[in-house]
């Protein structure tokens, strides 16, 4: 595989410009066919991969780009569009936010950047920041509440040791 990004949850691909971009490798572990979710409204998933972003089925260091905006909403209901548009954090979230980290630092070439989104509707960002290995470099608050966070980080030769030494304790 010659793509250089990777969006490991890329849902509808809500905030691409160009969704079909050849350099992008689009992940979600789920499809779902276009269809009308609320009037005039559609929504279609359709990932390049479907696979689970806390075991990524790419090789280590392959992308200079990885994006990673996980579900960010516990309290969706089993059949709303919420559920459908964004997913919804379920079971041991925290560890599952943790490995997802952990495995877009892997699937990252060294200086490679990590381009992380987190909407604090439900969960604060400080909460979602601890299980991260590294802190980020700079950040962005947008939306109509100011309540979504744009987030960089980078690979680093450090981030590599600090990737090998850590255990998860969520």
């Amino acid at each position: 595989m010659n793509k250089k990004i990777l969006d490991v949850c890329c849902g509808s691909k809500m905030f691409w410009f160009d969704k079909g971009n050849s350099d992008v490798e689009f992940c979600d572990n789920r499809k779902v066919p276009k269809h009308e979710f609320y009037p005039n409204r559609y929504i279609e998933i359709n990932p390049d991969t479907v696979c689970d972003f806390t075991d990524l089925p790419f090789n280590d260091n392959q992308f200079y780009l990885v994006v990673f905006d996980p579900p960010h909403l516990e309290h969706a209901g089993d059949n709303s569009w919420l559920k459908l548009k964004y997913g919804r954090l379920e079971g041991n979230w925290k560890k599952m936010i943790h490995d997802g980290f952990t495995e877009c630092f892997r699937v990252l070439k060294p200086n490679g950047v990590l381009i992380f989104k987190w909407s604090e509707v439900e969960i604060p960002l400080k909460e979602i920041l601890k299980l991260c290995p590294i802190n980020p470099l700079f950040g962005n608050r947008s939306g109509k509440h100011n309540n979504t966070h744009w987030l960089c980080f980078m690979k680093s030769d450090e981030t590599e040791e600090l990737l090998k030494g850590e255990e998860s304790n969520v």
